[in-house]
């Protein structure tokens, strides 16, 4: 089939209107991005209020405490405890029956993402005065805490 084989092939079949869904306008932007229900009142009004970077540092004291409060762990916070909470020799907090190779991967990479977020989000917005967070960034962090907090979810251990 060549080139005019084919323009007539697409000129024979006209091109059907997609519909696109259509968002309503009153969603709040939590809503559109499915932040998880259960990050505390303050994060949604720090956001509100146009507080970016306070809403997330919030959302990720509020992993941190969720991790402390399931895994027992105390006098570690931060890198430290996720570390060890999700540490794949014996971790506080199993998110999966470890049976499989997969099983130990995903337990591996969680300990990371969880203790990465904790380095790379949380711990700047902790110790800097002046962190330029736009909506959108705050959103992606607020994103990120969502699937960390549906991880431990599915794993049974917030009930």
């Amino acid at each position: 089939m060549n080139l005019d084989d084919l323009e007539e092939l697409a000129r024979a079949y006209p091109a059907q209107a997609v519909e696109v869904e259509e968002r309503p306008a009153d969603l709040h932007p939590f809503e559109v991005r499915n932040i998880h229900p259960d990050l505390p009142a303050k994060v949604r009004r720090q956001y509100d209020d146009g507080y970016f970077d306070d809403a997330t540092f919030t959302a990720f004291k509020f992993i941190e405490q969720e991790v402390k409060r399931l895994s027992g762990l105390r006098r570690l916070t931060g890198n430290a405890l996720m570390m060890k909470a999700f540490d794949e020799n014996g971790p506080a907090l199993q998110i999966n029956s470890a049976t499989t190779d997969s099983d130990r991967d995903e337990q591996f990479g969680y300990r990371y993402i969880f203790a990465g977020a904790q380095s790379g989000i949380r711990n700047p917005r902790g110790h800097e005065v002046d962190i330029p967070d736009d909506p959108d960034t705050c959103l992606d962090h607020l994103s990120i805490a969502s699937a960390l907090l549906r991880k431990l979810d599915a794993a049974g251990l917030r009930t």
